[in-house]
């Protein structure tokens, strides 16, 4: 079976469940978007949510749910990254280890990378991002041999904020002939990098993930579909996900529209990120796609109905349970 290993931001999520949407417009933080701060304000942020409303912790980071889902699905992973010397870095690798994902975390003396996550009663999040150590990860420190003896390269959007790590990253990935995904994870990100990602694009990218904004932002084209075929003619397969409305998946000619699930909802944190490790779990064994796209929608479903981006064993095991019937 393939072996994929994923680069991104090492991150330790700080989730808060806010009643309203009245501390966002105070931190002048747009509802649903991912917004980078410095390490004095991400403290400041985070204190003043937890004080009003408390707060959990858990490992995080988008390429990292995607590993750790991949992981619990029965698929070989890593993550590569940077962390800080502390006790977050550590709680961070010990997380990984935990979901079975083989850490390849390199280490800095900035402290490690932390995301205060506040989720509105809809079930929507919204991020204020201090990536720390993460953001020091450079173009020197991607070596061939980090990439040795995996089969795909999983990318997050996000690294787009360091254009240096994501081109090099991808080259040397391309290099191997390693099999190349992207999750495009943020509109905002996207508008800001919009000519960068056509590129790769164009003839690095294999694989390619985006929400229905995304994709409309990166192809500036409103209708989901049309921005799917846009997509699907520059690369081998696309994803364009339209939240409760499901999503649509093209390979070639063969296009797939996977049907909405009901939910409970109670989060929406690594909805996007689990999907993916469902969807590539499929692909990896082989399943034809509209197989992989319902073992993406399984999986998110069951993500937003807990809070956070980490379920237990009980609802992997119905979830496994419920690919099984597929």
């Amino acid at each position: 079976m393939k072996k994929i290993l994923g680069i991104g931001s090492a991150l330790v999520d700080i989730l808060t469940q806010i009643p309203n949407e009245q501390i966002l417009n105070e931190l002048n933080l747009p509802k649903g978007s991912m917004t980078y701060v410095n390490a004095d304000d991400a403290v400041k942020i985070g204190e003043k949510v937890a004080q009003q409303f408390g707060s959990q912790r858990a490992s995080g980071g988008s390429t990292a749910n995607t590993m750790c889902g991949l992981s619990r699905l029965g698929v070989e992973t890593g993550f590569l990254s940077k962390i800080g010397k502390d006790e977050v870095g550590e709680f961070f690798k010990k997380q990984m280890i935990d979901c079975n994902v083989k850490p390849q975390l390199l280490t800095s003396d900035t402290p490690s990378g932390r995301v205060i996550a506040m989720v509105t009663p809809d079930g929507e999040r919204t991020f204020a991002t201090c990536l720390g150590a993460a953001i020091e990860m450079g173009p020197d420190d991607i070596h061939p041999d980090l990439l040795k003896g995996w089969d795909i390269f999983y990318v997050e959007g996000y690294l787009v904020a360091n254009p240096p790590l994501l081109e090099k990253a991808i080259d040397t990935a391309h290099a191997k002939g390693m099999t190349i995904a992207m999750d495009m994870a943020s509109y905002n990100e996207v508008a800001k990098h919009r000519d960068l990602l056509l590129r790769l694009l164009e003839d690095r990218l294999d694989i390619v993930f985006a929400n229905e904004q995304e994709a409309q932002t990166l192809t500036g084209l409103e209708d989901p579909e049309a921005a799917l075929h846009y997509i699907a003619e520059r690369c081998q397969i696309a994803v364009v996900k339209v939240g409760a409305k499901g999503a649509y998946i093209q390979r070639g000619d063969e296009v797939v529209t996977i049907p909405p699930m009901k939910a409970n909802v109670i989060d929406t944190t690594g909805a996007g990120d689990v999907w993916a490790s469902g969807f590539l779990a499929g692909l990896i064994k082989g399943e034809p796609l509209l197989k992989c796209g319902m073992m993406g929608a399984i999986v998110a479903k069951n993500i937003i109905e807990v809070m956070g981006a980490k379920m237990d064993d009980e609802r992997w095991n119905d979830i496994h349970k419920a690919i099984a019937l597929l």
